[in-house]
């Protein structure tokens, strides 16, 4: 009896070593798996479900066109459910459990500055479509973190873009700031605006996160003299503000970032109230590009939603993580990290694209007008410095 369990214990032992010898580091799997982590609750879920619906997407396109290198893309998906602690934690778990091949995500600055660490510990590439604030791919010295990369513009980049804007195409001498102070995306928006409007600013009014009337702030800038009023946050906020500015009577000209160019601005501040809005976005949609024009049908169809800025940015990161993989003729995480420093004019459908030494995208700044609630017109900012 002792005989056979000691045969019986030790078989137990060769299953288990024959298993860990067959299991396979990342690079060698038989499929690509491409880690998909958005926020899909919490604050940031309706611009974290729409990049993930971009990521499923591009990903089942590029399975149906014979996938990368031979071998089909899995997404592995997780929620971060907007909390930088999550984001962290599952970022460990995709480098390291899951071993996939890069890290598409998260979409806002403070999830991707918790998740960067953890992506360089375990040496796989992270990418956001959104993480627009300056520092976020750098650490304290200035230095680029070795495995972040993003396929948005910069926070200062767009901010500078909407003051030289409000300069050259809005003559505006004058302005007022209406900023959240409770976000860095909107400070930093802030601060670069500033330096390059040439005009005055009249006044500066805050507001924090999650408010929902903005009578006070509104009330004191009523009667003020101005020629744009300056919105940098998210859209939670700005479709409120844009309603109950134009419903108190203020009719100037709305700038704001990025953060605004969602479908559900225009609910929150009322088709009525949307003209004379203008913000930066990463992809124009009515562009008449086919491969725009293909990518906007296909997502209406798949997700009887609009396609907007962000499902184009995410879309572009999928491809641009192909043609590294591609490049690299691997899916090792280390080697494709290696091959993303020498894209260059990355034909994507929010522009082509190159990628700097600092890891972040060369690309035109697209300035989208709105009237009488529809697109009115696209203006493309090349900075003057």
């Amino acid at each position: 009896m002792k005989k056979k369990m000691k045969f019986f214990i030790l078989g137990l032992i060769l299953i288990i070593v024959g298993g860990c010898g067959n299991q396979k580091e990342a690079g060698e799997e038989d499929v690509i798996k491409i880690g998909s982590m958005f926020e899909l609750t919490g604050s940031a879920a309706a611009y974290g479900t729409s990049m993930n619906n971009a990521v499923h997407m591009a990903v089942d396109e590029i399975n149906e066109d014979g996938g990368i290198n031979g071998k089909q893309v899995e997404v592995v998906e997780y929620d971060t459910k907007t909390d930088e602690t999550e984001a962290a934690s599952l970022t460990t778990r995709l480098g390291t459990r899951d071993q996939v091949t890069a890290i598409i995500g998260p979409a806002t600055t403070g999830s991707m500055q918790a998740a960067i660490p953890s992506a360089n510990t375990a040496q796989v590439p992270i990418m956001s479509p959104t993480a627009t604030d300056d520092g976020v791919l750098t650490d304290s010295n200035g230095e680029v973190h070795p495995y972040a990369w993003r396929t948005s513009f910069t926070n200062s980049f767009q901010g500078s873009a909407l003051a030289q804007f409000a300069n050259d195409e809005l003559d505006a001498k004058s302005a007022v700031i209406l900023s959240d102070n409770s976000s860095d995306y909107a400070i930093g928006l802030t601060e670069t605006f500033k330096k390059v409007f040439d005009g005055e600013i009249v006044a500066s009014e805050n507001f924090s996160e999650g408010e929902t009337d903005f009578s006070a702030v509104l009330t004191n800038i009523k009667d003020m003299d101005f020629d744009v009023l300056y919105v940098p946050g998210y859209y939670e906020e700005a479709g409120p503000i844009i309603k109950q500015a134009r419903e108190m009577g203020l009719d100037q000209p709305i700038l704001g970032p990025d953060g605004m160019g969602n479908e559900i601005l225009r609910e929150l501040a009322g088709a009525e109230n949307m003209n004379d809005i203008y913000y930066t976005s990463h992809f124009v949609v009515t562009s008449e590009d086919p491969a725009v024009q293909e990518f906007v049908s296909d997502y209406k169809d798949e997700f009887n939603v609009e396609a907007d800025m962000f499902t184009g940015l995410a879309y572009d990161s999928v491809y641009v993580l192909k043609e590294a993989i591609e490049s690299a003729e691997s899916s090792d995480p280390k080697e494709v990290n290696e091959t993303l420093k020498n894209i260059t004019d990355f034909p994507g459908i929010t522009g082509t694209f190159s990628f700097d030494e600092m890891h972040d995208p060369v690309k035109t700044v697209n300035i989208i007008e709105i009237q009488d609630n529809e697109e009115a017109g696209v203006y493309e900012v090349d900075l003057d410095f």
